[in-house]
């Protein structure tokens, strides 16, 4: 199979490196293939009674220092991975699901490459796992890398 538009989310955590160099592979071995990098930040949510708005779109500056500090992790997390990528983004969603659905559906991304930590119990169920819940959701391939529990940032 022939990609076109590889896309690598990350969470930046220290076993990040281990989806990075499957990406790195897989792109090295398509011809002209666009490779994009994106982590995403949690989105600040402010109640008004029952309603949840993300904080992000009543100030614009919210999330500002969260972003920066990701953007200077994100570059040296490619520099450490020896990563050229045609397009790097931090963001912020409700959800990291949601914001890889929404970033796939707008770049017409054909491979997701992600890492999905092993969760049992109480945190399994509370926290799920974002690649279970992209997959029926994307409309394109998805490499899922099996990683141990999950490390600290």
């Amino acid at each position: 199979m022939s990609y076109k538009h590889i896309l690598l989310v990350t969470d930046l955590r220290s076993d990040a490196d281990i989806v990075a160099q499957k990406a790195k592979i897989i792109h090295s071995r398509q011809q002209n293939a666009k490779l994009s990098v994106l982590h995403i930040i949690k989105d600040t949510v402010v109640g008004f009674g029952y309603e949840m708005v993300p904080a992000a779109s009543l100030y614009d500056e919210i999330d500002d220092e969260r972003c920066q500090s990701a953007q200077t992790d994100l570059a040296e997390f490619l520099n450490r991975n020896g990563l050229e990528s045609n397009q790097q983004e931090v963001t912020t969603a409700i959800s990291n699901s949601e914001g890889i659905i929404n970033y796939c559906n707008k770049h017409e991304v054909d491979l997701v490459v992600i890492g999905r930590h092993e969760r049992h119990g109480l945190s399994a169920w509370i926290n799920g796992a974002t690649a279970d819940c992209i997959l029926p959701n994307v409309s394109c391939d998805v490499l899922v890398v099996k990683l141990d529990k999950p490390v600290k940032q």
